[in-house]
């Protein structure tokens, strides 16, 4: 565990239904969360009635860490996968960044490498064949553990079957 997951030993936590909201665009920014489990999107709704999906927090990641420093949430938090999330008052988190300098510069650390992949991931979608996504995710993060080409997919942007259709392309 690193040093500012810590902050949240001992908070309440929540358990939320793929599908359930956490929070809202421009709900007052009240808590700050860490996902324990499952998966949530911050998505940001569109006028053509589509979300678009700025981040996927997982297991040990702070949810919308942005927020700390804003009034209201800028998108939703919607639940992809089962979530537990572990939540503490922004303030209360803000006084234990404070406190630990150590802790502080963890959490930095963390966005750092959060915002290093998001820019990875922006430059594989921006590759327009599936070869391509693939082969530069490959030459980023490597061969994903068993079980993990679902995420691939996800990741470089791609449905499944068009994922799977390119590994067996270079099985031939």
């Amino acid at each position: 565990m690193l040093g500012w997951q810590k902050i949240f030993d001992g908070s309440l936590e929540r358990s939320l239904k793929a599908g359930a909201t956490l929070f809202r665009r421009e709900d007052p920014v009240k808590f700050m969360y860490l996902v324990r489990s499952g998966q949530i999107a911050l998505e940001r709704p569109m006028t053509d009635g589509s979300a678009l999906t700025l981040h996927i927090a997982s297991e040990g990641m702070v949810l919308a860490e942005a927020s700390l420093f804003a009034d209201a949430y800028h998108c939703d938090a919607i639940v992809r996968q089962p979530a537990i999330v572990a939540y503490l008052p922004k303030a209360a988190f803000l006084a234990e960044l404070q406190k630990s300098p150590k802790a502080a510069l963890g959490l930095i650390e963390t966005s750092a490498r959060e915002v290093q992949a998001q820019r990875a991931r922006i430059e594989i979608l921006r590759l327009r064949r599936v070869s391509d996504r693939l082969d530069a995710w490959l030459d980023l993060f490597g061969e994903p553990a068993k079980g993990g080409w679902v995420r691939v997919a996800d990741g470089i942007g791609v449905s499944q079957p068009a994922l799977y259709r390119e590994i067996a392309r270079r099985r031939q």
